[in-house]
């Protein structure tokens, strides 16, 4: 199952590498900062069709998606056909395809797919974690020496002030700091060593379904914001990290909530 979604993603990434952004379609749905392509269109609905032959009995949850079905028993696909679809929007380069394969409410595989650079992330629950073909795992490093990313919550923008007083606390805290526009992409570099930790305090299940079971399965902790485990059935902060790192930021964000 696994190998045969891997193949899936690998070949639909095509088209966004090969993406012509001058006739990308954009169009705004909520905000000025919350995009749609024709491509992210056009990624789901060949992901649709082809996961659909490869598990007839799944349903599926789409970002793009009009209606989306609850997250209950039996096998569920969680979607993310560009993560990062203002970067691909600006040709930015760092965008990603997000599949996670949910068994009875339970996040069991997950594939991550920078088309522009060629890496696959991909884990199986209980399995560990790779990178096209290699393992991976996570720094181990304490946020002192922690290269730290965070995500802004664009289209949430009451979360705009918390957001940048924590980024600030993290700054201090932490050797320096990152914001990308792709939570699935940071969760994988946090999975591989190339991020020590990654917070934001409001997502969608697709930007972390597939990417949670990657960074759990390279030794890295995730939860939300308060130390509970992530939901796949509504909106979530999350808290993703080394166990040291994960530990600190979240003591950080108690301390601010506090204050």
């Amino acid at each position: 199952m696994l190998t045969d979604i891997m193949a899936i993603v690998r070949e639909t990434g095509k088209l966004i590498r090969n993406a012509d952004i001058s006739k990308a379609a954009i169009r705004q749905k909520t905000s000025k900062r919350d995009l749609c392509t024709a491509c992210d269109i056009e990624v789901q609905t060949q992901l649709f069709d082809r996961l659909a032959k490869l598990l007839p009995e799944a349903q599926f949850i789409g970002e793009e998606q009009a209606i989306r079905p609850a997250v209950t028993n039996g096998w569920t696909f969680i979607i993310d056909p560009i993560d990062g679809t203002a970067n691909f929007a600006h040709d930015y380069r760092y965008s990603c395809i997000s599949v996670a394969l949910v068994k009875d409410g339970s996040p069991v595989i997950g594939v991550v797919y920078n088309p522009y650079l060629d890496e696959l992330f991909y884990a199986e629950k209980g399995c560990g974690a790779y990178l096209n073909g290699l393992p991976i795992h996570v720094s181990g490093l304490p946020l002192s020496d922690a290269l730290v990313a965070f995500g802004t919550s664009p289209y949430d923008l009451e979360y705009k002030r918390d957001t940048f007083a924590l980024a600030e606390k993290v700054f201090e805290k932490s050797q320096d700091i990152r914001r990308t526009g792709s939570a699935a992409l940071d969760l994988c570099h946090v999975a591989c060593g190339r991020l020590d930790g990654f917070f934001e305090l409001i997502l969608r299940p697709w930007d972390y379904a597939a990417g949670s079971v990657i960074l759990t399965e390279a030794g890295g902790v995730i939860t939300t914001m308060e130390n509970t485990e992530l939901s796949l059935v509504k909106d979530s902060s999350v808290c993703a990290a080394t166990p040291s790192a994960h530990a600190e930021l979240l003591e950080i964000y108690r301390h601010y909530n506090e204050g």
